[in-house]
């Protein structure tokens, strides 16, 4: 069950800027349980406290914010991670997402935004700022030169359905209303379609889905 008030770690190694932004989190019922400068330190806190959502920035001594997101979401149970920073070239979106990140959100945006962003992530949705989602959608349709292989997969005609849609960012309540199911159904159907493709959240099957030309 997700909580009223999203436990949240914020990382980022402007003190100032992290600084500033829990205190507003915090004015906006957001439970910020801790806070970090490094990647490293990060880490060590989210799975000692297992918040609902870490708040990555990129750029940071040491390891970097995609190692980082990558570890977190590869944990046993995965910790989702919501990317923020000030880097919008497509390479580094598309790696922090392909790394397993739940969300990409830019530090310009406004703080609704933001909050908006956290909530979705700690129910397991997908966010992205509108700048990134158009970027991410015309990176999608470019070739891609060095995208792995994707196994012999077999979906089911029902499976490829919501694939598709997905892969457009629809919501499950959209794709329950535009293929007559519930949304029980469909979450069962994107639990598998995730499991097949070996990806840990929708963004990531999108990307895998079109680059793979499943859909």
């Amino acid at each position: 069950m997700v909580r009223e008030r999203p436990t949240v770690i914020v990382v980022d190694d402007h003190e100032l800027f992290r600084d500033g932004l829990a205190a507003v989190l915090k004015e906006r019922a957001i439970q910020v349980v801790a806070e970090a400068a490094l990647a490293t330190d990060a880490l060590d806190l989210a799975f000692q406290l297992r918040p609902d959502v870490v708040l990555m920035d990129l750029s940071m001594p040491g390891m970097s914010g995609i190692e980082a997101t990558r570890r977190l979401t590869t944990a046993t149970p995965p910790i989702r991670v919501v990317v923020l920073t000030v880097v919008a070239s497509g390479q580094r979106v598309m790696d922090a997402l392909l790394a397993g990140a739940s969300g990409y959100l830019l530090k310009d945006a406004p703080i609704e935004q933001i909050v908006d962003g956290i909530s979705a992530a700690a129910r397991g949705e997908s966010v992205l700022s509108p700048p990134i989602a158009s970027l991410v959608v015309r990176r999608l349709r470019e070739p891609a030169e060095t995208e792995p292989p994707l196994p012999d997969l077999e979906f089911t005609e029902r499976q490829l359905e919501v694939l598709e849609l997905l892969a457009r960012g629809i919501s499950n309540q959209e794709i329950a209303k535009a293929l007559f199911l519930s949304e029980h159904t469909v979450k069962n159907h994107v639990s598998s379609i995730l499991l097949k493709l070996r990806v840990a959240n929708r963004i990531q099957a999108a990307v895998r889905a079109v680059r793979g030309r499943i859909v």
